[in-house]
């Protein structure tokens, strides 16, 4: 099983050493990543592996049955024998991007809850644009305005984001109704990874994150689409501060 080292508040890693447990043309396994597997509507990091006599570019990581694969999208040499060990790069800059536009995904999806009633049915982080669908919700022109400035306002305040292992009975009891989805949980997941805004927001969530919400930028609410019936989804970008 691979160990999940960014977790639960080393994401800001992007160099690290690891030693191979199983490798093929297709994928590598290691022992330990900061690489970030696909997963709660966050794309998987890219990096590089390198090894004596080989190097392989990644374009991804997936969990499989407990391990990571991290998938190789081309390989220089032949792949690394159990046991090797390998230095690891993260592309660091779409790290930081990503890790912004979902703690960003956070704020917008905190402020929607707090003033609107509407819960984040499902979400999408991208590099250049991410999106959340909102139950129930029935945005206009002037919501949107109202989301986006609410949202700044909130970034505005450079809060702390704490990301810590809680016990599973404390995050149900202390997390607000509409901010999680523990029943898509299993219940044998506990302790659970927690990211909370002080005094803002509290939410189970895997993902990366930045340490403060002034490091996230500014938030451009850019399209409003509707999903269905009290379904609205919600696209936006990050701007520089």
């Amino acid at each position: 099983m691979t160990d999940l080292l960014y977790l639960p508040d080393a994401d800001d890693v992007t160099s690290f050493t690891a030693t191979v447990v199983e490798a093929t043309d297709e994928y590598v396994v290691l022992d330990g990543t900061y690489f970030y597997p696909e997963g709660g509507g966050q794309p998987p990091d890219h990096g590089e592996l390198s090894w004596p006599g080989g190097r392989a570019e990644i374009e991804g990581a997936r969990k499989d049955h407990g391990d990571v694969r991290h998938e190789v999208a081309e390989i220089a040499g032949d792949p690394p024998e159990a046991g090797t060990t390998v230095e690891a790069e993260i592309d660091a800059e779409r790290r930081a991007t990503l890790s912004r536009m979902h703690t960003a995904q956070h704020v917008v999806s905190r402020v929607v809850l707090d003033e609107y009633g509407a819960e984040t049915a499902g979400n999408q982080v991208g590099a250049e644009r991410s999106r959340i669908d909102f139950e129930p919700a029935d945005f206009d022109d002037a919501d949107l305005e109202r989301i986006e400035r609410l949202s700044n306002e909130a970034l505005d305040r450079d809060l702390e984001v704490e990301k810590e292992n809680r016990p599973r009975e404390r995050v149900e009891r202390e997390v607000d109704e509409g901010r999680a989805l523990l029943g898509l949980i299993p219940d044998s997941v506990d302790p659970l990874r927690v990211v909370e805004i002080e005094e803002f927001d509290m939410c189970p969530c895997g993902g990366t994150h930045v340490d403060s919400l002034g490091d996230v930028g500014r938030i451009e609410v850019v399209d409003r689409t509707s999903k269905g019936a009290e379904v609205e989804r919600i696209a936006f970008e990050l701007r520089e501060n």
